[in-house]
C-alpha cells in the first residue's frame, strides 16, 4: 500500500541531503574554477552568469540513488522497475556529465557532438524498453479518454522517441535559474500522486525522491543561482520523467504536465523552420523563455508564470487520470 512514509521518507530524505551538502559541493566547484561557459548567442545580460559553478545535478542524482536503494531495501520495494528508473537517471546523468566536463575542459559551451550524446540516449532508451517489456507492462500507447492503441515491439520505437524527446526538451528549457528546478518538481509531484494511486509505490517513491533533492537543489539555483544543475540534472531529469510517464500507463499526459518543455521545445522548431523557410524569425530569440526575456520579463516573473501554467496544467492531468 501506498502509505505516507513511502512518499515523505525519501523526499525528506534526498532534501537533507542535498541541501546539508550542497554548499561543499559549491566551495569545491569555484575552488576549481569550474563554471559555466555562457553560450555567446544568448541574452546579453546572462554573461554575468559565466563562471557560476555547474553540474550541481550530480548531487541530487546521487542523493536519489541512495536514498532509493536503501529505503526500498528496507520496505522490500527493490524491484527491476525501480532499478531501471534509477538507470535512466544515472545514464542520462553521465551523459550530460560527460557533455559538461567536456564543456569545462575546453572553456567552451559546445561539448558532446550531437550524434554522440543522440546514441547514448537511445541505447539506454532501448535497455529500459528492454525491461519493460521483461515486466510484463503493456506495449500499447493509452489513448486519452479512450482504450489502449497497441504497437506490439514497434512500442520499442515511441518509447525511445519519448524518452530522447523529453530529456532534450527539459534540457532546452533549463536556462534560466530556478526555472526547471520548480517544473521538476511539480512534473514528478504529479506523476507521485498518479503511482500513489496506481499503488506503483516504487515508481512513487522514485518520484518523491526526485521531488525533495529538487526542493533542496532550488534554495541554491534560484536568482541568483550560485549552481546550475548542467546538462548531467536536466537529461536526467528528462529522461526519467518520461520514464515514469511509461510506467504509469499514461504517456500522452507527458504532453499536459510538461507542457512548458513542449512550448519550449516547439518555440525551437518553429523558429528553425520559419528561418530556414521564409528567412524571418517568429521570437525574438528561442527557446521561447529567451522571447519574453528579450520582451522585457524578468527571470522571476517567466518562472513564476511558467510555474504556475504547468502547475494548473497539472492539477487537471492528474484529476482526469484518477
Amino acid at each position: 500500500m501506498a502509505t505516507m512514509g513511502n512518499w515523505l521518507t525519501p523526499l525528506l530524505g534526498t532534501f537533507l541531503i542535498t541541501a546539508v551538502l550542497m554548499p561543499s559541493l559549491i566551495k569545491y566547484f569555484r575552488s576549481r574554477h569550474e563554471g559555466q561557459m555562457i553560450r555567446e548567442e544568448g541574452p546579453s545580460w546572462h554573461e554575468k552568469k559565466s563562471g557560476t559553478p555547474t553540474m550541481g545535478g550530480i548531487l541530487f542524482i546521487v542523493a536519489i540513488v541512495l536514498v532509493d536503494l536503501a529505503f526500498s531495501w528496507l520496505r522490500g520495494l527493490l524491484n527491476p522497475t525501480l532499478l531501471i528508473l534509477l538507470f535512466v537517471l544515472v545514464t542520462y546523468g553521465l551523459l550530460g556529465m560527460w557533455d559538461d566536463s567536456i564543456k569545462l575542459f575546453r572553456r567552451q559551451n559546445e561539448g558532446l557532438k550531437a550524434w554522440q550524446k543522440l546514441l547514448g540516449q537511445i541505447v539506454a532508451a532501448v535497455i529500459f524498453s528492454v525491461v519493460y517489456i521483461h515486466e510484463g507492462f503493456p506495449m500499447a500507447i493509452k489513448i486519452p479518454f479512450g482504450g489502449d492503441l497497441r504497437l506490439g515491439y514497434w512500442y520499442i520505437l515511441f518509447v525511445v522517441f519519448w524518452l530522447v524527446g523529453f530529456s532534450n526538451a527539459v534540457n532546452l528549457t533549463d536556462g534560466l535559474d530556478g526555472l526547471v528546478a520548480g517544473l521538476g518538481t511539480i512534473s514528478f509531484a504529479a506523476y507521485g500522486i498518479v503511482a500513489m494511486v496506481q499503488q506503483q509505490v516504487e515508481v512513487a517513491v522514485f518520484c518523491f525522491s526526485v521531488v525533495g533533492g529538487l526542493l533542496a537543489f532550488f534554495i541554491f539555483n534560484h536568482k541568483p543561482a550560485k549552481i546550475f544543475m548542467g546538462d548531467m540534472g536536466s537529461l536526467a531529469l528528462g529522461g526519467a520523467l518520461a520514464a515514469v510517464s511509461v510506467l504509469v500507463h499514461h504517456e500522452f499526459s507527458l504532453l499536459v504536465i510538461g507542457i512548458i518543455y513542449v512550448c519550449e521545445t516547439a518555440s525551437v522548431i518553429i523558429q528553425v523552420g520559419s528561418f530556414k523557410l521564409t528567412g524571418k524569425r517568429v521570437f525574438k530569440m528561442t527557446p521561447i523563455h529567451h522571447h519574453f526575456e528579450m520582451s522585457g520579463w524578468s527571470e522571476w516573473k517567466i518562472d513564476i508564470i511558467f510555474w504556475l501554467i504547468a502547475l494548473a496544467a497539472s492539477a487537471v492531468s492528474v484529476m482526469t487520470i484518477i
